[in-house]
């Protein structure tokens, strides 16, 4: 029997015999995202034992990869072969695991133009709450088709099961790069990303905050250059610009090491998910803007029903992303076909509700 299989047998053995017994099972990668949701709890069933690189076709744009797999480990693989994972996944610590990053379902700052991280998945092979090894998609986009479980997994908190393997699609690094900061306060900025939106342009990623917008343009170099020139504002230097972006992806930037202080003090960093559209937020605290306009982060002490008043109001929903009074609930409560939904898909791939119980919702 080989390690992949051994490390297979002996987690579908745990399982089992913790649905024989209802024991809950807090499943656990790196530990980078356990400040993401809901309090974890339950015995700590580790990934660690399920790690490497089960195939890789650079020619193919597909990598398959076992959950335990540090996530530093697969891009440094992919960006020796000049690719990457377009979505540019959180790492906010070292030592994420590629299940965590599916299971967050979190993504940087090129999402609203490269898609998140289920728009990459093309199968996976999942651990059920019978101790059922089940296999899901593919590893080409024709192969999907029916109720697409494998990016379903993308972004339910392990609730569903143990992920142990995906298969994944892989983009080629763009030519060309260029970043921008033009001075402008939050409704101009909105105004002139509302303009953008609808040209032909390589807009990679952006984020206001403090009365600067910054801007990444991204592909080839003859369209970055005269994205450029239309575009206007003050280049930045690549070394500078790099730095800025990883600290956004990673929160490592001056906003979030704020934002991580203020939260020590009694705060609440919200992440707010609306239209891109929607008009800059009549709310207290500090916000930073992102996906031209469809996330924006809020760091306050403003009562929780005002933030999802205002989100709701904006046609979207809001998220304690990280904070002190976790109980009060992570997320948005769901709309009833959505929370029965979420149920019936719960009952059907973990019965005994042994897996990370209470991480997604707080009755589940």
């Amino acid at each position: 029997m080989d390690s992949k299989a051994a490390a297979l047998q002996g987690l579908v053995e745990r399982v089992r015999e913790a649905a024989a017994h209802k024991t809950p099972l807090e499943i656990r990668g790196g530990g980078t995202k356990a400040f993401y949701g809901g309090e974890p709890r339950g015995e700590p069933l580790s990934t660690a034992t399920l790690a490497g690189i089960s195939s890789y076709e650079p020619s193919e744009l597909v990598v398959s990869v076992l959950a335990g797999t540090p996530l530093a480990a697969l891009e440094t693989l992919l960006a020796a072969q000049g690719q990457c994972l377009a979505f540019e996944p959180p790492r906010y610590a070292p030592g994420g695991t590629v299940g965590g990053m599916v299971a967050a379902g979190l993504a940087g700052p090129a999402r609203a133009a490269v898609g998140g991280v289920r728009d990459y998945v093309l199968g996976a092979t999942l651990l059920n709450g019978r101790g059922e090894l089940l296999n899901f998609g593919g590893t080409v986009m024709k192969n999907v088709a029916g109720y697409d479980v494998s990016r379903a997994l993308a972004g339910t908190m392990g609730i569903l099961g143990l992920i142990c393997e995906v298969s994944l699609k892989v983009l080629p690094r763009p030519a060309a790069t260029a970043t921008l900061r033009l001075e402008l306060d939050a409704a101009q900025a909105m105004r002139r990303l509302g303009e953008w939106r609808g040209q032909p342009l390589p807009l990679n990623a952006s984020a206001w905050w403090d009365g600067a917008l910054v801007l990444r343009l991204s592909g080839a170099a003859a369209a970055v250059s005269a994205a450029q020139q239309k575009m206007g504002g003050e280049p930045i230097p690549s070394a500078m610009a790099d730095a800025f972006w990883t600290g956004l992806r990673d929160h490592g930037d001056e906003f979030f090491v704020g934002a991580a202080r203020a939260v020590q003090g009694g705060a609440t960093l919200w992440r707010l998910s609306v239209p891109a559209t929607a008009a800059p937020l009549r709310l207290s605290g500090e916000q930073l803007i992102e996906w031209g306009g469809a996330q924006r982060w809020i760091c306050t002490t403003a009562p929780a029903a005002t933030l999802r008043e205002a989100a709701a109001a904006a046609g979207g929903h809001a998220v304690m992303f990280r904070g002190a009074e976790r109980a009060q609930g992570i997320f948005a409560p769901l709309k009833p076909p959505l929370d029965r939904i979420h149920r019936e898909l719960k009952k059907a791939f973990d019965p005994e509700a042994i897996f990370n119980p209470g991480r997604l919702l707080p009755d589940l």
